[in-house]
């Protein structure tokens, strides 16, 4: 026999939905809580960043006690018990590790976010967790149904630039707020760089028998800097906004050019983007990749163009739940989005271009060859 709740359920539901047990019901609600709740994770990251635990452990050579890291912060001694909790949910998250002794040490997550120090040649990515967790990309989010139900003209404006009226990396956010347009790009900086080190390593032929590279959104020509270190023959430019541009370093390692890719590319045997594309829409990226073919010679004479994105992958597993998120990321707060290689396949072919080439994915990001 039925007990009341579950006739109560049959009554309200349709014929083919399968009546939850007690167990899947008390699995739910747990579920359900940790998905409301689960924005206090990034939250406990930001307070981390600010308080200073990662570089606090790392000045502690690398693992510290509650009261080690109560005198390191200089905290009142009344809040140990609360930062015990704070800390007991970035080593559950897997922000930090812990032991029996609670003794907390950094993990290479935790080590991306200590202060002043390179890993890999990569600067800190404290700024990165700072700029996604500030309010104004809070307050994005929160407005993301209003903007569903807006019936708006193309091209659609994010969710970002509907709730502020500002655009990310734009002069309209300057306006806003100098003080979270500067971290913000100090944020983008930080994404963009990281992981050449890498790139160059597992990558090593993309790079063979180059002669000339242009950079393109190529910023303070940190990636280009690192690729004429390892291949010192690669004459390499770095083409930015002249906002970008004026700023830059001259070291008279990479040739600065002040641009717009939309309009022109400097000629070169390779031109590279590297997370560039998320950021703009399909016919963006068109129009893009067709000044890209434009800047380089054809295929016979060695020219392509290199990719450095995401490419979305359902088998990738946790990966492919962060890329997800990334590409809401990319919803949310510009007009952007990431793509799968079908996506990648189809822009490249209306681009005008013969073929292309995985040559490799490093964890939620790939590496890509189009040829002329």
């Amino acid at each position: 026999p039925h007990s009341k709740r579950e006739k109560a359920m049959a009554d309200k539901s349709s014929p083919m939905m399968t009546i939850p047990t007690d167990a899947e019901l008390i699995q739910a609600q747990a579920d359900l809580w940790r998905h409301c709740l689960s924005y206090l994770t990034p939250m406990a990251l930001r307070c981390a960043i600010q308080l200073g635990i990662p570089t606090a452990i790392h000045r502690l050579g690398g693992a510290a006690s509650l009261p080690d890291l109560v005198t390191a912060l200089s905290l009142p001694p009344s809040k140990a018990p609360f930062l015990s909790r704070l800390l007991q949910l970035l080593s559950t998250t897997g922000v930090l590790a812990s032991n029996e002794a609670r003794i907390y040490s950094l993990v290479p997550l935790s080590y991306l976010l200590v202060d002043g120090i390179l890993v890999d040649g990569d600067a800190s990515q404290a700024a990165l967790v700072l700029c996604l967790t500030s309010r104004y990309h809070m307050e994005a989010a929160m407005g993301l149904a209003d903007w569903f139900k807006k019936d708006i003209a193309q091209p659609v404006p994010s969710p970002f630039e509907d709730v502020h009226g500002a655009t990310l990396f734009e002069e309209s956010m300057t306006v806003l707020d100098p003080e979270s347009d500067k971290l913000f790009n100090e944020a983008l900086a930080a994404h963009d760089h990281m992981g050449i080190g890498t790139i160059l390593r597992e990558c090593h032929g993309l790079f063979n028998g180059l002669q000339s590279l242009t950079d393109c959104c190529g910023g303070d020509g940190t990636t280009a800097r690192a690729i004429v270190k390892a291949f010192p023959h690669i004459k390499c430019n770095v083409l930015d906004l002249p906002r970008v541009i004026n700023k830059a370093p001259s070291d008279g390692l990479v040739n600065y050019i002040a641009g717009d890719m939309f309009h022109s590319i400097p000629p070169a045997q390779v031109v590279m983007l590297k997370l560039v594309l998320h950021f703009w829409g399909d016919e963006d990226c068109i129009n893009i990749l067709a000044q890209c073919k434009k800047a380089i010679p054809s295929r016979e004479a060695g020219g392509k163009v290199i990719i450095i994105d995401i490419v979305v992958d359902s088998s990738l597993g946790q990966m492919f739940e962060t890329q997800l998120l990334m590409d809401m990321a990319m919803m949310v707060y510009t007009r952007g989005r990431q793509r799968d290689e079908n996506d990648w396949s189809s822009i490249f072919a209306k681009a005008g271009f013969s073929d292309y080439k995985i040559v490799k994915k490093l964890g939620v990001r790939g590496v890509i060859e189009v040829y002329p």
